[in-house]
């Protein structure tokens, strides 16, 4: 069985990932062969349609982390069909209030906890019969703190039983107070949410988690973030194709000018 991230999170551990918009399994596959603790596949701004989710969290799997999923929205449908797919973890995005977290608890979890129908078929097939009986101390509940609503609200939102994580969105977020969208370190702010959102969420005993770089791991880390995704697909690789695109060209130049 994979999905020992939630016990790890629980010991206080560090855990490092990345992050999918391009729909594929084999990027997802690199990606988690990588050494990544965990990727998630983003079904809300990524181009992936379900079966090609399926197939990137097999592939994660394959590769040897464990796979999350941020589902299209705080819905239990979706929610139901990738976690019988095999995602352990399920981040919604816009959650709200208290409400929208229960509801979110609702979904990702077997009664009596919550309401989630039982129909395992693949993820029964990587982790067999016992998969049913773990399943909610394995699967993580992951509401994302990114709007002033929320922000308001964060306090009561760590408090809902089964919430295991908040996931700041740094862009969503900025952009609801005001700011440019990005990581807005230094800006009053931003700053004050953040320290507001792990605050909150020590003191209800769950953790947190944001969407991040690799450069700037270290200081989400001291501000407490406990999953911290260090790379996101599709910008890596562009930046790392206008790098070498520029290499060559200026290599050509070089040569050209020795001549």
């Amino acid at each position: 069985m994979s999905g020992n991230l939630k016990d790890r999170m629980k010991k206080g551990d560090v855990l490092l990932g990345a992050w999918c918009m391009i729909p594929g399994a084999l990027t997802a596959e690199i990606l988690a062969s990588s050494g990544f603790d965990w990727v998630l596949v983003d079904m809300q701004h990524g181009c992936m349609d379900y079966e090609t989710a399926l197939e990137m969290i097999r592939a994660i799997d394959l590769g040897g982390a464990t796979p999350i999923v941020r589902v299209p929205w705080n819905e239990p449908g979706i929610i139901g069909r990738m976690l019988d797919a095999g995602a352990m973890g399920i981040v919604a995005p816009m959650i709200q209030t208290p409400d929208d977290a229960a509801r979110l608890v609702e979904a990702c979890l077997y009664p009596p906890v919550g309401r989630r129908s039982l129909g395992p078929i693949r993820v029964g097939v990587r982790d067999g019969a016992g998969y049913f009986a773990g399943a909610n101390d394995r699967v993580m509940v992951i509401p994302m703190i990114e709007t002033v609503e929320a922000l308001e609200s964060v306090e009561e939102i760590a408090a809902v039983p089964g919430i295991d994580a908040l996931l700041v969105g740094p862009f969503d977020l900025s952009i609801a107070l005001g700011l440019p969208p990005g990581d807005n370190d230094g800006k009053p702010a931003f700053d004050a949410a953040v320290a507001r959102i792990n605050r909150a969420a020590k003191d209800a005993g769950c953790a947190t988690a944001v969407l991040s770089t690799g450069a700037l791991a270290p200081v989400r880390a001291g501000q407490g973030f406990q999953l911290i995704s260090t790379l996101t697909d599709a910008p890596a690789f562009t930046r790392t194709a206008h790098m070498e695109l520029e290499k060559a060209r200026a290599g050509l130049t070089k040569e050209k000018t020795d001549a």
